[in-house]
This record gives C-alpha cells, structure tokens and sequence, in this order.
C-alpha cells in the first residue's frame, strides 16, 4: 500500500532517499530486510531506507493512530530494537516506534539507510564532519547500525 503522508514525511526527513510507504504484515521481522543495498535508476543509485525510528513518550498513541492512518499492523516489542514495536515497510525495511530509553533522550524521527560496508560509511560520515553519536554496533540476526549527528540532524546507517 503506497500513503502519501508517509512518502513525504520520508523525504522531508531525509531529502532525496527512497520513501517507501508501510505495509501490513504478521510475519517476523527478519523476512522483511533488505537484501539489495542500492538499486540502479536510469544510472543513479537509489538510497533506501532500511529502518525508520520514531522515539516518542506514548508510544501506544503512536502506534494507534498509524495503525488507524495506514492500516499497519505492530508486532510486540522487540528487546534488540529498544523494545521498539515495528511494522513492515514497503521495499524490505522496518517502522519502528520505542519510548526515550534514557532521561536525555527526546522525541525524533530517524530514518537509517542502507550501506553496503558501515565502517567505510561511518569514517566517511567522521571526515564529513559529522559527530559519531553511536559506532556500528550488531543487533543479532539484523545486521548493524550507526548513527551520527550532522548539522544538528540524527542520521542512521544499516548494514545487513
């Protein structure tokens, strides 16, 4: 199911990216990783978002009100995601929705592209300028992740 309200919260978070739009499913989140990195586009590469996290304070209102918005449904909540509840996304990637999981953590949205080689795309992101707020760290059976904050604004890298 393609819903324009989430194509264009993608893209004006992460401009230029791939906006997949979320699909309903019950099966495990493992089926839904995406095992092409890049796809090629009249000789572009196309960037994709392989997991989108929203932290919020209420997260059943969140998960409620998408639900009802996009006619998603939420797995449980998964310990290696922050004990994120997560639906499918069209494409192969994953909604995330989690609470703050420290005092100092706020509300954000952060969509994590796909990367062929985290730690070549980390060091790019350092030489960038960007702070690294999170080296890749392994979350089994999911891959990897990294997050680094550019211009006051959270970027998330996976790698499958």
């Amino acid at each position: 199911m393609n819903s324009p309200p989430v194509r264009l919260v993608l893209v004006l978070l992460a401009a230029a990216l791939f906006a997949p739009a979320c699909a309903s499913t019950d099966a495990p989140a493992e089926e839904f990783q995406s095992t092409t990195v890049a796809q090629e586009a009249e000789g572009e590469t196309a960037m994709l978002i392989q997991y989108l996290e929203i932290v919020t304070p209420d997260v059943d209102a969140t998960v409620s009100a998408l639900s009802a918005v996009h006619g998603v449904s939420f797995g449980e909540p998964i310990a290696g995601f922050g004990n994120a509840r997560t639906a499918s996304l069209d494409g192969g990637g994953m909604l995330g929705v989690r609470a703050p999981m420290a005092e100092h953590e706020t509300p954000i949205v952060r969509p994590y592209v796909l990367v062929d080689d985290i730690a070549a795309s980390v060091k790019a992101a350092a030489d960038a300028g960007a702070e690294i707020a999170m080296p890749a760290m392994e979350i089994p059976g999911h891959g990897q992740f990294a997050i680094y904050i550019l211009g006051g604004v959270h970027h998330g890298l996976w790698q499958n």
